[in-house]
């Protein structure tokens, strides 16, 4: 049997990126990384935007989708649910099972993901800016945010072993990238040994691990880098 074609991977080494990298990983399935530099708008281009339409990394091209004819997919979200279902992985044995994955995986991309980052671009983009914007309300609404949804999160943790039950599944791929970054969002983790233990078991990993290190060298501090501002945030 001929080897699967490889699955083209639209990438930078960001929390939303390490989703898909690890979930490929994680699954044994073969990609090609095609770099999205989001410093330098490689997300604006419109070959990419054919691919994701909102200017946004991940995405993928799958030569193999559906009746064997090649697809695109963008959203981290909705790639993470087309590879589980296309390989069978990750996503439960049972409709309960796929109902309580989905639903942390909405968690994450209706609120973890978005308020972690809004906390990580108050606390460390926005007074880096030119001229600077140093917004307390901005800094304390985001950071109180994020420490109630990992609050959430350990005391679901502190039921299950993994964040939707007894076994490891796309929602904890989808949710890691952005806890693991717990402390660049000034947080916590002393009232939260759920969440520091799974944080644990996740990062040994080796597919988290190979996820995670892919062209982990390009990322940098962005914070910093005051050039990439404009594009990154289209002010």
């Amino acid at each position: 049997m001929a080897a699967p074609n490889p699955i083209d991977l639209y990438y930078w080494p960001t929390p939303n990126g390490w989703k898909v990298s690890i979930a490929l990983e994680e699954m044994g399935l073969p990609y090609r990384t095609r770099l999205i530099d989001i410093g330098a708008g490689d997300q604006f281009a419109p070959e990419f935007l054919k691919i994701s339409p909102n200017n946004r990394m991940p995405a993928i091209i799958d030569p193999e989708g559906p009746d064997n004819a090649p697809i695109s997919i963008f959203e981290s979200g909705a790639i993470l649910q087309y590879l589980a279902r296309k390989t069978g992985r990750f996503y439960g044995a049972t409709e309960r099972d796929r109902i309580a994955i989905d639903q942390w995986l909405m968690w994450q991309m209706g609120g973890l993901g978005p308020m972690a980052g809004q906390a990580h671009h108050f606390l460390k983009y926005a007074p880096q800016m030119d001229p600077p914007n140093d917004l307390p309300y901005a800094k304390d609404r985001y950071r109180a945010e994020t420490a109630r949804l990992y609050g959430v999160l350990d005391r679901q943790l502190a039921l299950n072993e993994y964040v939707a039950g007894a076994s490891v599944s796309i929602a904890d791929f989808s949710i890691w990238g952005w806890a693991s970054l717990w402390e660049g969002q000034q947080q916590t983790l002393d009232d939260k040994p759920h969440m520091a233990r799974w944080l644990d078991i996740m990062t040994a990993r080796p597919g988290v691990q190979a996820g995670r290190a892919l062209y982990a060298d390009k990322r940098g501090d962005i914070s910093k880098q005051k050039e990439t501002h404009d594009t990154l945030f289209k002010r």
